[in-house]
């Protein structure tokens, strides 16, 4: 069973890998890229149109990842403690705690992208996008990493 929540957790959190990506790409893109460029292209998907499919993607891929924390406590963890691994811990630990600050910040970010426009709403969008993309992207790098030292599932 937790095969299967390691699974579910991992495609979740490479489909809010996608959005969050997209999305602070076309936040952070000058308005003035040619339109056919590459980047340019992200300018033309709206980023507003994401904000909704990140903050569940982000609330299921987190409720999927505590749901499989308990078996990494008890059955993962202490082989990794044992073989010394302590800066791989240090890093997931990290993760945890960025993961619930991320938790924290979706609404903020969710009423940022949801209100009209101005000089200061754009500043914080662009550094609530910054710092959710950044957890997102730390998580999903730390979980790989734990996944592959630890071995999940042997």
């Amino acid at each position: 069973m937790a095969t299967i929540l390691l699974i579910l957790h991992g495609l979740v959190t490479v489909a809010l890998l996608g959005a969050i990506t997209h999305q602070t790409l076309a936040t952070c893109v000058p308005p003035k890229a040619k339109p056919y460029s590459f980047f340019g292209r992200f300018r033309a998907v709206r980023g507003a149109d994401f904000t909704n499919a990140i903050v569940v993607l982000y609330v299921i891929s987190w409720l999927l990842g505590a749901a499989v924390y308990l078996y990494f406590k008890v059955d993962v963890q202490p082989n990794l403690e044992r073989d010394h691994h302590w800066h791989a811990l240090g890093f997931f630990d990290l993760k945890e705690d960025f993961t619930a600050i991320g938790l924290g910040v979706l609404p903020a970010y969710w009423s940022c992208w949801h209100q009209p426009i101005d000089g200061r709403s754009y500043q914080i969008r662009i550094a609530l996008t910054l710092l959710l993309a950044f957890t997102v992207w730390w998580a999903f790098l730390v979980g790989h990493v734990m996944n592959d030292i630890g071995g999940f599932g042997s």
